[in-house]
């Protein structure tokens, strides 16, 4: 399996692990590599998107950026699924809170993915068709965070296709339905795995909020966030 390669993922003979953790950026995925992973190597550098392998706590695990977007991590996703034999896909990234009681560096465990992306128009479901997370992830997670004594909120999360939204309101009505937060990739990431019956979970740290406007730094999202890379880690 490590001979095979894809238009986006060259292994070059790494070994690509049945538990991979998605941050959107790579450079968080270097850096979770070299903090955490015991004999890290890196199974991918096709445009700049990297990956590696490697043991956390004597199993082994990898992590490879997805992008931005639901577009972007449907390809990855897809093909660690299709192609390498993934079956358990974590994705770790932040989110803008939508809910007042949500603050900044909160833990969210993304039990459902609702949207504004057309990603599901692909799969012709004559309805709207729900995106859990997988139970066996999330409930895993949420077990871990209580023994880290990490507080999670658990919910439904929003995954937008659109980042600068010309509809200023665009959000009030996901709002008033009790989504948490905001992020863009958790449906594409979720619809992948149901379609072919393996496991995804996102979690996410707040960087930001739409309810205040406080926000941290970009290298605090690189490299601060480590309460989520901690959970994700143990669910190899």
């Amino acid at each position: 399996m490590t001979n095979i390669q894809t238009p986006h993922i060259k292994p070059n003979g790494v070994e690509i692990a049945e538990t991979i953790l998605l941050p959107g950026d790579p450079l968080r995925a270097k850096f979770i590599a070299e903090t955490f992973l015991e004999d890290a190597k890196c199974f991918n550098e096709v445009r700049g998107m990297l990956g590696y392998t490697g043991t956390y706590k004597g199993k082994k695990i990898s992590v490879m950026g997805t992008g931005m977007g639901p577009a972007s991590i449907g390809i990855y996703s897809y093909e660690l699924i299709h192609f390498f034999g993934v079956k358990n896909l974590i994705r770790i990234g932040t989110c803008g809170a939508l809910q007042p009681e949500v603050k900044l560096y909160d833990v969210i465990l993304g039990m459902a993915s609702s949207t504004n992306s057309n990603y599901l128009h692909q799969y012709n479901i004559p309805g709207q068709l729900s995106l859990p997370a997988s139970f066996y992830l999330l409930n895993k997670a949420y077990k871990v965070a209580n023994e880290k004594g990490v507080d999670t909120h658990v919910g439904n999360i929003l995954c937008s296709e659109i980042f600068y939204n010309a509809d200023k309101n665009a959000m009030e009505n996901w709002i008033k339905m009790g989504i948490l937060a905001v992020e863009m990739e958790s449906t594409a990431l979720y619809a992948n795995a149901i379609a072919a019956g393996v496991n995804a979970l996102t979690i996410l740290t707040v960087s930001d909020s739409l309810v205040t406007g406080e926000e941290t730094t970009p290298e605090e999202r690189q490299t601060a966030f480590t309460k989520m890379m901690e959970i994700a880690l143990e669910l190899a």
